[in-house]
This record gives C-alpha cells, sequence and structure tokens, in this order.
C-alpha cells in the first residue's frame, strides 16, 4: 500500500521502500494546499502564492504539478486545479479528516503538518500552514479523545489508555486530556499509575500555569460515582422515579441532589438489567454533566458514549439522537469542528420528530455560525426555527433565534438581528427561562450600542451581568463583562473598559470545557479596544492568543480578525493573509474591513 504522509516530515512510503519523492518543498507544499482546500483553487492564485518569485510562475506551477503526477500518481486536472488520489493510495492528513473507524493509526501520528517546510519568500502560503497545523493538530487531539471515550465506555479501559496517554502528548496543557487519561487507568485498575499522572499534571499546571487543576482531575482518580456502592432501591420503579427526581431536581437548579438522583438511576437500571431504562438514565446524567455542571464535560462526554452503546444495543432511537446531540454539542464548543459535526450529523440521521430535527439543527447551525460558514448557519438555525415552531418547542426556538441573531450581528445586519432577538426574548421572557436569559440581553445590549442607545444597553447589561453571577455561568459572565467593557469605551472611561475586559478574559476561560467561540470573541474585543487607544504593548500579546486560538479550534473569522488586528499593529504583510484566510467567508461587515 502507498502512503503519502504530510504529519510529519513529508514523505511517500512505496512496498519495499522503492524510491521516488517530489523534489523540493514546495511540491509537498502545493500537494498540501490541493489536499486541505475547501474547493479547488485556480492555478493564477497557486502561481501567485507559491511561485511569485520565478521568472514564470505559471511555468513553475505546471512544472510541479508535472512532478507531484511523475512520483506520487496523483490525478492533477484542470483550472481550477482538482486533485484526485488512487483509492489504494492512503494520504495521512485525509485520514483524520475523515475520522476513520479504526483509530489506530492516530497513535502513529507523529509531527505536524509539514513539518520542517518552511517557505520564507511565500509569507501569504506561510500563514496559511501556521493556521492549518494548529486546525490539523487540535483535530488529531480530538480523534484521540474521542476514541479514548468510547473505548472507555465500552468497557476497554486498557485499550482506551494509549489514546488518552496520546492525547496528554499532544497537547499536555489541556486538562481534559489529563482527566481522561487518568479515568483510564483507574478503569484499567492501574490506581498507582492513576495517582501518579494525577500528580505530574499538578506540578505541571503548577509550574507552566500557576494554578492547581480542577475537582475533575483529582476525582477522575477515585474512579467510581459512587452510584454502584448505593443499596439496592427496589427495581425498575425506584430506577424510573430516581430518573425523574433528578431531572426535575436539575431544571430546578439543584444539581448536587439530580446528580445524586440520577446517578441511582444508572445504578439501579443496571442491577434490575433494563438496558433501554438505564441508556436513558445514562443519557440524561451525560446531558446534566455537560449543560448544569461546571468543569465536568469530561465525565459527561464518557458517560454519554456508554448511553449510545445501551441505546443502540436497546433501539432506543430517541435516546441515541439525544446522546449523539448533546456530544455533538461538547465537541461544537470545545472548537473540535468536524467531530462535533459528525456527531450531530448522526444525530440527524437518528432524528424524526420536528423537535429532534429542531434540537440537532440549532446546534448544528451553531457549529456553522463559529466556523464562519454564514450561508450554512442560516440554512439550519431557520429550519431548526421553523421546526421549534411546529413542535411547540418555544425553548429550543428562542435559543435558535438568539443563535440566529448572532449571526446576523456579526454580519452588520442590525434590522434582521433585532428582528430575531426581540423574538426570542419575548419567548425567553414567556418561558421564564431565567438560566438563558443573559444571552439574548447581551446580544440586545450589544446592538443598542450600536444605535447610541448607551442607556438601554447599560440597563440590559447590568441586568444580564447581575443575573450571570447568580447563575455562576462564565459563558454570560464572559459576554456580559465583554458588554460592560464597550459600554465604558463609549463613554471615554478607558480604564474601567480595560478592567472589563480582563474580567472577561478571566472568568470566561476559568472552566477547561469553555466555549471557545466567547473565548475568542472577548479576546477580539480586547484587542480592538487597546489598538483603538494606541496600547500596542497590550495588544500584541493579546492578538497572538487570539490567533493561537482562533487557529487551534478552526474559527475562520477570528483568525482573520487576528490578522487584521498584526496589519494595524504594523505587520505589513497581514492584510494579505487575511485576505486569503477570508477567500471563503461570506460576510459583509468583514469584506469591508479587508478592502483596508
Amino acid at each position: 500500500m502507498v502512503t503519502i504522509r504530510l504529519l510529519g516530515p513529508p514523505a511517500m512510503d512505496r512496498p519495499g521502500g522503492a524510491a521516488g519523492q517530489p523534489r523540493g518543498r514546495k511540491a509537498w507544499a502545493l500537494l498540501a494546499y490541493l489536499l486541505l482546500a475547501e474547493r479547488p483553487p485556480a492555478r493564477g492564485r497557486l502561481a501567485e502564492l507559491l511561485f511569485a518569485d520565478a521568472d514564470d510562475p505559471l511555468g513553475a506551477l505546471r512544472w510541479t504539478l508535472a512532478e507531484l503526477r511523475r512520483t506520487l500518481g496523483v490525478r492533477l486536472d484542470g483550472d481550477p486545479v482538482a486533485v484526485t488520489v488512487d483509492p489504494a493510495t492512503v494520504v495521512d492528513v485525509r485520514r483524520v479528516l475523515a475520522g476513520r473507524p479504526d483509530p489506530a493509526p492516530l497513535l502513529d501520528v507523529e509531527g505536524e503538518l509539514l513539518e520542517g517546510v518552511r517557505l520564507d519568500s511565500c509569507l501569504e502560503f506561510e500563514s496559511w500552514l501556521v493556521v492549518e497545523r494548529h486546525r490539523i493538530s487540535a483535530l488529531v487531539e480530538a480523534r484521540l479523545r474521542e476514541a479514548a471515550a468510547g473505548l472507555l465506555a465500552a468497557g476497554r479501559a486498557a485499550d482506551a489508555t494509549p489514546f488518552a496517554a496520546r492525547a496528554v502528548a499532544r497537547n499536555p496543557l489541556e486538562e481534559g486530556n489529563h482527566e481522561l487519561l487518568i479515568r483510564c487507568l483507574t478503569a484499567a485498575g492501574d490506581r498507582v499509575a492513576a495517582a501518579r499522572q494525577l500528580a505530574v499534571c499538578e506540578d505541571l499546571f503548577d509550574r507552566e500555569l500557576g494554578v492547581e487543576p480542577s475537582a475533575a482531575v483529582r476525582e477522575a482518580a477515585g474512579g467510581s460515582t459512587g452510584s454502584a456502592m448505593m443499596p439496592p432501591l427496589g427495581g425498575r420503579a425506584a430506577a424510573v422515579s430516581q430518573l425523574e427526581a433528578g431531572q426535575a431536581a436539575i431544571a430546578a437548579g439543584a444539581l448536587e441532589a439530580g446528580l445524586q438522583c440520577l446517578r441511582r438511576a444508572v445504578a439501579e437500571a443496571g442491577r434490575c438489567r433494563d438496558t433501554g431504562l438505564r441508556a436513558r438514565a445514562l443519557a440524561a446524567l451525560g446531558g446534566a454533566l455537560v449543560h448544569a455542571v461546571r468543569g465536568r464535560d469530561g465525565e459527561g462526554v464518557v458517560v454519554l458514549h456508554e448511553a449510545i452503546l445501551l441505546a443502540t444495543e436497546a433501539g432506543e432511537r430517541a435516546t441515541a439522537v439525544t446522546a449523539h446531540r448533546e456530544l455533538g454539542f461538547v465537541e461544537v464548543q470545545a472548537g473540535h469542528r468536524l467531530t462535533g459535526e459528525a456527531w450531530l450529523a448522526r444525530a440527524q440521521e437518528l432524528a424524526e420528530t420536528d423537535a429532534e430535527h429542531a434540537a440537532v439543527l440549532g446546534v448544528r447551525g451553531m457549529n456553522a455560525s463559529d466556523r464562519g460558514d454564514y450561508p450554512a448557519a442560516f440554512a439550519r438555525l431557520e429550519e431548526s426555527v421553523e421546526r421549534a415552531r411546529r413542535g411547540d418547542d418555544e425553548r429550543q426556538e428562542a435559543w435558535s433565534l438568539s443563535l440566529l441573531a448572532r449571526a446576523h450581528l456579526l454580519r452588520g445586519e442590525r434590522a434582521q438581528a433585532t428582528a430575531a432577538l426581540d423574538r426570542s426574548l419575548d419567548l425567553v421572557q414567556r418561558q421564564r427561562w431565567l438560566a438563558f436569559l443573559p444571552w439574548p440581553q447581551i446580544l440586545r445590549a450589544e446592538l443598542d450600542l450600536h444605535g447610541g442607545d448607551t442607556g438601554a444597553a447599560a440597563d440590559s447589561l447590568e441586568q444580564a451581568w447581575s443575573l450571570a453571577c447568580q447563575l455562576d455561568d462564565p459563558c454570560w459572565l464572559g459576554m456580559a463583562a465583554r458588554g460592560l467593557a464597550l459600554l465604558h469605551t463609549a463613554h471615554g472611561d478607558h480604564p474601567a473598559a480595560t478592567e472589563w475586559h480582563l474580567r472577561a478574559s478571566s472568568v470566561c476561560s476559568r472552566t477547561p470545557d469553555r466555549y471557545q467561540w466567547v473565548h475568542g470573541h472577548v479576546l477580539d474585543a480586547a484587542v480592538t479596544t487597546a489598538i483603538e487607544r494606541g496600547d500596542h504593548e497590550r495588544a500584541v500579546p493579546l492578538t497572538t492568543a487570539l490567533a493561537t486560538l482562533a487557529a487551534h479550534c478552526d474559527l475562520r473569522e477570528l483568525t482573520v480578525r487576528a490578522h487584521l488586528h498584526r496589519h494595524a499593529l504594523g505587520d505589513a504583510t497581514a492584510l494579505s493573509s487575511a485576505r486569503l484566510l477570508a477567500a471563503d467567508i461570506d460576510n459583509p461587515a468583514l469584506t469591508r474591513l479587508l478592502r483596508g
């Protein structure tokens, strides 16, 4: 089997070690760009991107394409240039992108995309490559975690451990990776290794970050949640009772009591060997861990994987839809676009009712919007709103309308954003959905700020901040603090604005399972304010942080904005790089900025 390796030092492996590799770094650069481009690029664009320093750029491109055809056996035809790889040829980066059912090859992935390849004369390509390296690295890490969680949920902790260990090796400062590895070691019965890994994590975080790992990491070394040790409660009826009580308690905000009931429901359903009921209880517990408790996504993911296994076995279609959707939501919040979309696409395939479709489409629309794919976002969110109306699900309608409004707001379409937000707020208030109210309030306040109504914006933001503090929700706190920073900027109170920007960044990133888009949105606002004030000393490190986060989480629009900030800070090449990276983003507001 022929293998084309683009992860690590680029190379081609043939049976028997036969010779014949593409000559030159630009050949490998061209191949990687063609394989990873969202759509076939024009020959003129490729010549400009990689061969602008040649006497005959188009001639140099033709020669390089011919070199790739000769040595790799790939088809490279037409204008735009389409690449076709023989089905018998394995391309490592495509295998990662596709997410093959067998995760074993992930353990062989070493190094970064085009490791060792540097084209100092092609600065636009270098900018593209930096972003792609972050994106592919994050995807490999997400695939490793997904494989480990799936194997752990299936009772194969020993098989899961190498995947979790590799995730830690790739990103040792990601708390969730350590938590997952510790869970695997504990479940495999190696408590000594689990304790050792906990100590490694604690020392590393103290040395590099000056913080302690969260309680979830320490508790992972303790093994069972405790539900299996609880005495029998009386069979299936008791399990159903505990499930219903747990869901009611979570809805009422009594988190600890609700989680205890749900864990009991899981344990009792297992004792009475009711696979379907245990699947439903696990899905409820996983959803509660993901949505209601901060810092528990790691445990929630494993629980949801187990729920899918049991729901599939028992034919619990609706439960499978819920668990797939929740796993997709976790991945979307973490900035794992492809893995999130895969879970959500499967949920969509299983969904039957309007309510189920509305919920899944809402998260898919959120994912597309986060990535800057506005056509897909609008299509999915509008369908979600319509299906929620048909299904008489006012909360889902309000949720999807708020995301629709956010997309319009980011595109500068304020009238459409206002219409969607007013409807969302009306539904939220009618439902008395206080846990969600800060989000549309904050977006409405930003519209008021754009319209010059600072009084209305102040009222909304102060209410949202107060409620977010009561809810202790990092996402709402970060967004509200960002809005208050912008409000103080509008009033000319720059010291207060800086203080609120600092607070926004701190509160929205304080948990490992944060919503990465909000973190990036907060950083972007802080950079913008610093540049407008001429505070380049503060703006430079913030821009670097934004660029790294946006590339790692495939936040394409924020990646472009980071390059625009670099241009404003004096980087003469950053504007052309921003334009290259924005080529597929349909946002009129961003287009105006790119005109320079």
